[in-house]
Formats: C-alpha cells, sequence, structure tokens
C-alpha cells in the first residue's frame, strides 16, 4: 500500500515513520521547505505526564501511552530530553480544591509518580516558589522537539519513505484506483495513491474541504489561540517546571525550561481572528502579574518576547474543550484516509501513540 501523509509535523513525521515500519510505501508532502515549521516549532517542548485530561478521552490514553512511548525512543535514539518533573501549584485553597482534582483524574488516567505536597514541602523544594499546596508530577520532562523530529525523519527514510518538500496539497478526489492528489509548488501535478493521511495541523481543515465526498458537515471549525512566551533574562529559579492551576484556554502562564537551561515563561491564551506569530511586549504585564502569584520574587524588567505558537483549536474561549479528532472510514465512510483535527497539547507527547492509532485505522 502506497501512503501519503500530508503535513511533516511531529505527529505527520510520527504517522509515517509508523506506516513506514508497517512495511508500506510512504511520501509525506510538506507545504514548507523542511519539518516541523508550523504548529510542531512553537510549543513549550514538554513531555507531558497526563493527568488534566478527561476519563476515556483521545487526550487521556493517547498522552500516558504516547509519553511511556517518547521515554523509550529518546532513549533508544539518542534524542536529548530530561525527566525534570514538574509541580503544579495552588496559591489559595479553591486552587488547591482544583489541583486534589487533577490529582484524581490523574490517578484515574493510570499516570504514574503523583504526589501530593504541602507548601512547606514544595517550598523546600524550590525555595523562590509561593504556594499553599502542590502537585508533583514526576514523570513530567522536557525533550528537544527538533531532534526528536529528525530521529523520526532518519528511521522514516531508512524504511525508504520520503518526504517532498515545498509540496502544497490542494485537493483530493477518490477514483476507482485510489486517491487522486493535486499538488502545487515548483513541480505541480497529480499522484496516485492508496490511503492517504491528513495531519496539516493549521491546514487541515481547508485539505479536508479540498476533498471530494468528504462530507462539509464533518469539517470542524478552526479556532486560532495564540500561545505567547517571555524569556528570562538570568539565572533560572527553578529546577522543576512550574504550573499554576488550569485556566480556561490552556494550562496558565507557566515555567518552562529548555535542554539549554533557560528558563522561560508561557504560554497565555490570546485568541485570535487571523494567523500572527508577533508577541506583542505590552503582553509582559499580564505575565508579570499571573508569575507573581507563585513566583513574587520575579524582577521588574525581566521579561523579553521570546516565541509564540497557535494552537489549533476546534472550540472558543467559554466552551469545553474539545478532544483530539481522528476521523477515519469507520466515521466518514471514504475507505482508507484520516483526518486528523484539532492536534493541540498534549499532541507533541502524543505523537507515536496517535500514530499506532492510524496505522490501525488504515489496515
Amino acid at each position: 500500500m502506497q501512503v501519503l501523509v500530508i503535513g511533516a509535523g511531529v505527529v505527520g513525521l510520527a504517522v509515517a515513520r509508523a506506516v513506514a515500519l508497517a512495511g508500506h510505501e510512504v511520501i509525506v508532502a510538506e507545504a514548507t521547505g523542511g519539518i516541523g515549521n508550523g504548529v510542531s516549532s512553537r510549543n513549550s517542548e514538554v513531555i507531558h505526564a497526563g493527568m488534566y485530561y478527561p476519563t476515556g478521552s483521545l487526550r487521556a490514553r493517547h498522552c500516558v501511552h504516547g509519553r511511556r512511548l517518547l521515554y523509550e525512543f529518546c532513549t533508544s535514539h539518542g534524542v536529548p530530553h530530561k525527566k525534570v518533573g514538574k509541580l503544579i501549584v495552588a496559591v489559595d485553597e479553591k486552587q488547591t480544591a482544583k489541583i486534589e482534582g487533577i490529582a484524581k483524574q490523574g490517578e484515574i488516567n493510570g499516570v504514574e509518580g503523583l504526589e501530593f505536597l504541602g507548601g512547606n514541602s514544595a517550598r523546600a523544594m524550590e525555595p523562590a516558589l509561593y504556594c499553599v499546596a502542590a502537585l508533583l508530577s514526576n514523570e513530567t520532562g522536557i525533550i528537544d522537539s527538533h531532534s526528536f523530529m529528525l530521529a523520526l525523519e532518519g528511521d522514516l527514510e531508512d524504511r525508504s519513505g520520503m518526504i517532498a518538500f515545498n509540496t502544497p496539497v490542494q485537493g483530493l478526489a477518490r477514483t476507482a484506483q485510489g486517491w487522486e492528489v493535486r499538488f502545487g509548488g515548483a513541480e505541480a501535478g497529480t499522484l496516485l495513491v492508496d490511503a492517504v493521511v491528513n495531519s496539516a495541523g493549521l491546514g487541515a481543515q481547508t485539505l479536508a474541504r479540498a476533498t471530494e465526498g468528504y462530507p462539509e458537515a464533518r469539517v470542524p471549525r478552526l479556532v486560532l489561540a495564540k500561545g505567547n512566551y517571555f524569556g528570562f533574562q538570568g539565572k533560572p529559579a527553578f529546577s522543576h517546571l512550574i504550573y499554576p492551576a488550569p485556566v480556561e484556554g490552556g494550562l496558565g502562564t507557566h515555567v518552562t525550561l529548555d535542554m539549554a537551561g533557560r528558563m522561560r515563561f508561557g504560554p497565555d491564551v490570546e485568541w485570535l481572528d487571523a494567523e500572527s506569530y508577533t508577541v506583542d511586549p505590552k503582553r509582559a504585564d499580564s505575565f508579570y502579574a499571573s508569575v507573581r502569584t507563585y513566583f513574587p520574587g520575579l524582577p521588574d524588567n525581566s521579561l523579553v518576547p521570546d516565541y509564540c505558537g497557535i494552537r489549533p483549536k476546534l472550540t472558543a474561549k467559554g466552551e469545553p474543550v474539545a478532544d483530539f479528532l481522528i476521523d477515519g472510514p469507520a466515521g466518514h465512510g471514504l475507505p482508507r484516509l484520516i483526518n486528523l483535527f484539532g492536534i493541540e497539547s498534549p499532541g507533541l507527547t502524543s505523537a507515536l501513540s496517535i500514530a499506532e492509532e492510524v496505522v490501525g485505522q488504515l489496515d
């Protein structure tokens, strides 16, 4: 079977690798000139443990299983990563109840290594921290996401898979022989394949609408939520990731560390009508206010705009958070077509697990 995967982000590459490992021919069509140039290059690079997500959801299942697969993959492929651990902190009794709920959900989801701490115990671990209680997640880590994607690409190419860069897919049509793919770029044309996986990230809905026979009613709306990050000018104040109790639309403005040891804050949630990748320096004011609730020693003038990313959300402000949407033949009725919608956080952590499900649906 010849399979076309559309999009060379972390999920697309994981899917393509899994398809190749299953013995199929694989081509990845990527609209840009390199891997991971979209959503995958603009995140916190956190390996999530899986305690936030509703019971039985795809997010819960793929995050927990994907995280275990990801640590194994990083070890076997030499991908830089570190299991630094995370503290989810409460600064008052209302937030304490919220993180107690997260701890219970983590147990339901099968997350290992969760410990509920009092404020004194948490501050003993992180002296710069203010909190009245905290949930320690020992399984949370950080990863060099680009190295992860390079390793996925390497496995794909070792099994004769290939990536066609600067090849935007413009439409799909079902024929008696398979799927006819219309693509643009310098060498525009058509290609006939047996199966298609739409992992186009922010472009997934547009591509689904350009797929003949795919029901318009099954295409979910795309809601753009920008997450801004600010870098910290100074020596890192924490050795763990620090997360406040979750907020609407995201997990709160948290402390992340990268593999080089730098500390940054983010992401916040900025709802957009159109894509924008500039960080407004004025948003630092809200960062200082939110971060100082748990890091009161954050110095003035210590934050600088760093980068931002856009979450491909399926639900808007004030609405319940949507689950991942993996729409395969059993749902839409078209053979050997899988559309991936709304694969935002914890998409990086979940990538290898999502890839297993996609291969299962194709087979």
